[in-house]
């Protein structure tokens, strides 16, 4: 049977075309203006328009295939005629694109506020942050941290970063909006992202430790964290009042703990006794004994139960199984390139084929079974 002939926009159909139609309806007004204004359609010789451009690098990003794949499938689907090194080279001049796409996915699709808690009698954004490595092969590959941030209980990302490994992971790095609640594990326990979310008018629920936020108690003095936790019995539950310093400030909240089983602080124990015989440090006595408690230091006040923060700290797992999800489904698991231009902009397109994803499933949800929009 012969094949059908393509069409000149590269559709053999009007299935596809009407795909593509909603796929573009996903993106940002004025997306293929900013692709030349962002550089990443410089020359048209190859390329007819900044769609052609952006369905090209979907074959090589949302499909997987590699360089020499991609030039292959864009030239049979009539796209384009180009060389392995021509993707390559609009690779690296889509990154800022790619960028700027994303933020208008999100955009149009925000993560909603919690009815509860509520300040002043409004909404108020929970948001959950956390990092993750993506690295290139090899002993000498380079390595970058993608700094997430996801709402609840809708689950979508509102702010995500891409940065080498040199910036940690802070809670300074995110953009902070008046009554957002941020919520974070151990990494992200120190003075100076606590006070740039105290500052930007937000507060904390974030997991700690003995070492990377010290506490102090109301009059100013350093408190033994442990003597207050020894006060809980098994399963039970407690809060205090303590300040954290930073610079010459004290800023108040409140250290909320739980106490394990014994079962669960066991294996506390051994993950800790693995952490430190991976660093080559002795375990101190104190390590062992924190490693039988959860305990975090929060902004929120006495309005909020100590049930409730920790009920709350619970859903910070959902980044992590976000993370999972980017890495299984999107392929955001190791990089494919050598080059820094090119590995930033394949993870910046990654992300964008993710928010996209997101985006069409949630317009998945709003058609009728005569195929459009209810």
């Amino acid at each position: 049977m012969d094949a059908q002939p393509l069409s000149s926009d590269g559709f053999d159909d009007l299935s596809l075309r009407e795909d593509w139609a909603i796929v573009e309806s996903m993106l940002p007004q004025g997306w293929q203006d900013k692709a030349r204004e962002l550089k990443a359609m410089r020359r048209s010789r190859a390329l007819a328009n900044p769609a052609t451009l952006l369905r090209v690098m979907l074959i090589h990003l949302a499909q997987g295939c590699g360089l020499r794949e991609t030039a292959v499938q864009a030239r049979l689907a009539g796209l384009a005629c180009m060389s392995d090194v021509a993707v390559l080279k609009r690779l690296r001049a889509c990154g800022d694109w790619f960028g700027w796409m994303s933020q208008g996915v999100r955009q149009r699709f925000p993560a909603s506020a919690c009815a509860w808690p509520l300040r002043d009698g409004k909404p108020r954004r929970m948001r959950v942050v956390d990092g993750s490595t993506v690295s290139e092969p090899g002993p000498t590959g380079s390595k970058w941290r993608l700094h997430y941030a996801i709402g609840l209980p809708d689950l979508r990302c509102d702010e995500v970063i891409v940065s080498t490994t040199r910036v940690g992971e802070t809670l300074k790095v995110f953009d902070v909006q008046p009554g957002d609640i941020l919520m974070a594990d151990r990494c992200y326990a120190n003075p100076a992202g606590v006070a740039h979310v105290i500052d930007c008018s937000g507060d904390v629920i974030v997991r700690t430790n003995l070492v990377t936020l010290p506490l102090y108690d109301l009059t100013n003095q350093r408190q033994c964290v442990l003597s207050l936790l020894r006060q809980l019995g098994a399963g039970a539950s407690g809060s205090w009042p303590v300040r954290v310093k930073f610079g010459k400030r004290f800023l108040s909240g409140r250290l909320v703990a739980v106490k394990k089983s014994e079962a669960s602080a066991e294996l506390g124990r051994k993950r800790v006794a693995r952490e430190s015989q991976r660093s080559g440090c002795a375990i101190q006595p104190q390590t062992l004994e924190a490693a039988g408690y959860v305990f975090i230091f929060t902004t929120l006040g006495d309005e909020v139960s100590t049930q409730t923060v920790l009920e709350l700290y619970r859903g910070r797992w959902q980044i992590e199984l976000n993370f999972k999800r980017l890495k299984s489904l999107v392929g955001l698991g190791h990089l494919k390139k050598h080059d820094a231009v090119a590995a930033k902009a394949w993870l910046q397109g990654k992300l964008l084929v993710a928010f996209l994803t997101d985006a069409l499933l949630l317009h998945a949800e709003l058609v009728s079974p005569w195929g459009h929009d209810k």
